[in-house]
């Protein structure tokens, strides 16, 4: 048996009552995030997205972090563009090794059942 310990976020990002607040940009207003400076503009690593009862919603890997959750917010191709709304958490752990990335998401994809990605799951 294989025994991977996923790491510990490095950040935690949660969603804000942005209501009322016009000073935050567009997307902070619209999905509740105003935190995204405080992701590592080019680090590597995974994100994890999770819902208000804190049930996974989706796993993703990327090169550049900020760039890629700020894109899962805007881009009209992403695996959760129907569930934006449902977003309430968002957790980043900084991997530097590709592969490394690969074996993590893969892993938390199964281990613990995400709802939204459907690729690499073999829990069905």
């Amino acid at each position: 048996m294989i025994k991977i310990e996923v790491p510990q976020p490095d950040l935690t990002i949660i969603k804000k009552n942005s209501e009322g607040d016009t000073s935050e940009a567009a997307i902070a207003r619209e999905y509740g995030f105003i935190d995204y400076h405080k992701i590592a503009r080019d680090k590597g690593g995974i994100y994890i997205y999770y819902d208000a009862r804190d049930e996974l919603m989706f796993v993703g890997k990327a090169r550049k972090l900020r760039m890629r959750i700020r894109k899962s917010f805007e881009d009209t191709a992403s695996p959760i563009k129907l569930h934006r709304d449902d977003v309430y958490k968002i957790e980043v752990c900084y991997v530097d090794d590709p592969m490394e990335r690969e074996i993590y998401e893969t892993y938390i994809i199964n281990q613990f059942q995400s709802k939204y990605n459907i690729e690499k799951v073999f829990f069905k």
